[in-house]
């Protein structure tokens, strides 16, 4: 048998360093899942060792070497092993840029504050997050620093490229200073013109039947269950590995759609991930395209397929089945007027389409904020509810409806919710080109045909792996590279046309 080349070796220590990788994303899964409240400390020191590991497989010498040699000879590799090589060398760039022990401290750290995260949501009060919290943004802004500086990137730009690679603030602000322009007259609009009082269930709604039917709902769209699982935690959320794709959601027994809704937004994830290149797998190349392609599958099947006339008129015999209900209440028109309502409300996942945005906006200012160190976590509260007020003429009556209500700083995400709302605008860009390529839609979906929905995104999207950069996969898509139009043309013809 002849010796591997330089290539197929890294192949095969990268493929290590995905097992442990996917290992620390089942125990992270677990902790938010299973794991008892008090075993934080002892998490977060499993993951500093697996996170540990992971850095020093990607800082060796050997794969140093077996870089520049596999480099040296890509001329006889195929287009995605050099898509892969590239993806490797910036693994390997990154975890250079930083020390070891910062890793370690960040894990244990970033484990603490998420289980505080929990105790201080429970008990609505920030002081038992504040800490802990502090500790995770000083280590977050030690290690952007770093790999800002290794890689010729400002300290914010650092975090968003980790989410979203070869994403920046220049690409991202233009956009959302249109965004503003438009936004408060569209709030505005979109409430004169919408019924006064919607339609609104009443009643109670047991977490078992909305267990239920949310795996009813997932099987119509394709998740495989057999390669994954559905469980409830205190946030949803989508993780696992590919092969074993889990969903978490938290249901309301007083409301009987919002949990539903979650599940929609965390199936897109899921279905992404599920469809992500077998022959790739254990490789970075076979990864998703980062954060804002992620919340471009979820926005479009929560946001603007799951609140579309066809696709509510497919739901609501379902959920007056599943629910044992009748009613004008439950006919599709009045739960479409509902799911489509638009109201200024304190919580980003229940926010409509046209708010979501405002609520993104202010996390993105507030979190360079703190980077930059113009603003305390101490501080946070009270800057939090300033933020709210003046973007959206509501303040939060607690810190449970208020700076408590996402745990993405706690995690040490930071850099996430700029790549998120660059998701909900390629939601809206996704779905034109869908309506292009497949004209029976809404038929489609009004009759619960989700085939070539999702083998349209499988084609354009998931097969392609990490092998195009982030432009690169939505002009294959969309024909066009990202814009605010689309968006803004969307949300026009839904809330003023």
């Amino acid at each position: 048998m002849p010796p591997l080349t330089p290539y197929q070796q890294l192949e095969q220590e990268f493929r290590r360093f995905a097992a442990l990788r996917g290992a620390a994303n089942m125990l992270r899964w677990d902790a938010a899942v299973m794991m008892p409240r008090d075993a934080a400390d002892v998490r977060g020191d499993q993951l500093a060792a697996l996170e540990t590991e992971c850095h020093g497989i990607l800082v060796s010498p050997r794969v140093a070497r077996l870089i520049e040699r596999a480099d040296a000879n890509a001329q006889g590799l195929e287009d995605w092993q050099r898509a892969n090589l590239r993806e490797m060398r910036r693994e390997r760039d990154r975890a250079i840029a930083t020390p070891a022990v910062l890793i370690a401290r960040l894990a244990r750290a970033s484990a603490r504050a998420e289980a505080r995260w929990v105790e201080a949501r429970s008990a609505n009060d920030y002081a038992i997050l504040a800490p802990h919290l502090e500790e995770v943004m000083t280590l977050v802004r030690d290690r952007s620093g770093l790999v800002g500086a290794a890689l010729g990137l400002e300290p914010y730009d650092a975090l968003v490229d980790e989410c979203s690679p070869g994403l920046r603030t220049t690409e991202i602000e233009p956009l959302f200073r249109s965004l503003a322009r438009r936004l408060p007259a569209l709030i505005q609009r979109a409430i004169h013109a919408q019924p006064a009082v919607p339609l609104v269930p009443a009643g109670r709604f047991s977490v078992s039947r909305q267990r239920q039917l949310a795996i009813e709902i997932l099987r119509s769209l394709g998740f495989a269950l057999e390669h994954g699982r559905f469980d409830a935690s205190e946030r949803p959320f989508t993780g696992g590995v590919r092969g074993d794709v889990r969903i978490t959601a938290r249901f309301d027994a007083t409301d009987p759609l919002c949990g539903l809704f979650a599940v929609l937004h965390e199936a897109g994830h899921a279905l992404y991930d599920q469809g992500l290149p077998v022959a790739w797998r254990g490789q970075p190349v076979g990864r998703d395209r980062g954060v804002a392609m992620q919340e471009g599958q979820s926005s479009l099947l929560e946001r603007v397929i799951g609140r579309s006339a066809p696709f509510v008129a497919w739901l609501a015999p379902l959920l007056r089945r599943g629910y044992n209900v009748s009613g004008e209440h439950w006919e599709s028109a009045a739960l479409l007027q509902r799911l489509t309502r638009v109201h200024r409300g304190l919580i980003r996942v229940d926010a409509d389409e046209l708010t979501y945005l405002v609520h993104v906006m202010l996390r993105c200012a507030l979190e360079r904020r703190l980077l930059a160190g113009e603003l305390r976590v101490a501080d946070l509260p009270e800057a939090w509810n300033a933020e709210v007020e003046a973007r959206l003429a509501i303040r939060p009556r607690d810190d449970r409806a208020g700076v408590l209500q996402d745990v993405h700083w706690a995690i040490g995400a930071f850099g996430y919710f700029p790549c998120s709302a660059l998701g909900a605008l390629l939601a809206a860009q996704l779905h034109e080109a869908l309506r292009r390529a497949l004209p029976t839609l809404d038929q489609d979906l009004e009759a619960g045909r989700f085939e070539d929905l999702v083998g349209w995104l499988r084609t354009e999207i998931y097969q392609h792996g990490a092998q195009l950069s982030f432009d690169e996969l939505v002009r294959s898509a969309t024909g066009r590279p990202l814009s605010a139009t689309p968006w803004l043309r969307y949300v026009d013809s839904k809330y003023l046309g």
